[in-house]
């Protein structure tokens, strides 16, 4: 049986991820912060939940013990460097070999060839700015978390996610490398399938070293790709097929 700790469980893409973890008949350890332990109730006696900061060192060594996957969802919260701090921590205690996969937003850029609209980067800015002003949000530490990830020589994939939707599942999102191809246009997923592809990620080797933009695969951009038999740029869909 997989064991497969969660850091970040108990918000609403955390949940879901447990939820698709469970239904996979996986072992699961949950982290999140002391006062959100009750938002997993509904996994009491399922799950073990280690309480805690995502970014306290020694509550991410405990729980990532004798895990075979990681999920983590780099959230951005303050400006104590909450998101890389997170990032360490996992890199540095997950057990070798396992598989690592970590959540962000189209904003996170590996190679610099991802084409973003003036729209989107204007909004990105003012949310940088803003963040910082109001000391909630740290968008740059994000940056840096996954700048660390891309370092590494773990087995590691990081998935930039779209606008997201509530919603029930409309299926594993289809996928390309760089933002701006058209695949991804419509932007938008519902969470659960975002949750979804996170979980499903820790068994495709295909992903390893990869950051893959996604998109909802029941989206006009993804059906309409799936029908003129385009390729994707120079990337490629995991399970892509409209469903």
């Amino acid at each position: 049986m997989m064991r497969v700790c969660i850091v970040g469980a108990s918000g609403k893409l955390g949940q879901y991820m447990v939820q698709h973890s469970l239904d996979r008949g996986y072992e699961v350890v949950g982290v999140c912060r002391a006062r959100s332990v009750g938002k997993l109730d509904v996994f009491k006696g399922r799950i073990t939940v280690i309480p805690g900061a995502t970014n306290d060192r020694q509550v991410v060594k405990k729980a990532v013990a004798g895990c075979d996957g990681v999920l983590t969802v780099l959230v951005p919260w303050g400006l104590h460097q909450y998101s890389s701090g997170t990032a360490q921590a996992v890199l540095d205690y997950a057990p070798p070999g396992a598989r690592l996969i970590f959540s962000c937003g189209w904003h996170i850029t590996r190679d610099g060839l991802d084409v973003y609209s003036r729209n989107f980067k204007a909004v990105v800015r003012v949310f940088t700015r803003l963040g910082r002003l109001v000391r909630i949000l740290d968008i740059d530490d994000q940056v840096e978390a996954c700048r660390r990830v891309f370092a590494g020589d773990t087995r590691w994939t990081v998935v930039r996610g779209s606008d997201l939707e509530e919603g029930d599942s409309q299926g594993l999102p289809v996928w390309s490398r760089h933002v701006g191809d058209s695949v991804l246009e419509s932007n938008i997923t519902r969470r659960v399938d975002y949750a979804l592809f996170m979980v499903e990620a820790l068994e495709n080797d295909g992903l390893i070293h990869e950051a893959p933009a996604i998109v909802g695969c029941r989206t006009a951009s993804a059906i309409a790709h799936a029908t003129s038999n385009r390729p994707v740029g120079d990337s490629t869909t995991a399970d892509a097929a409209v469903r």
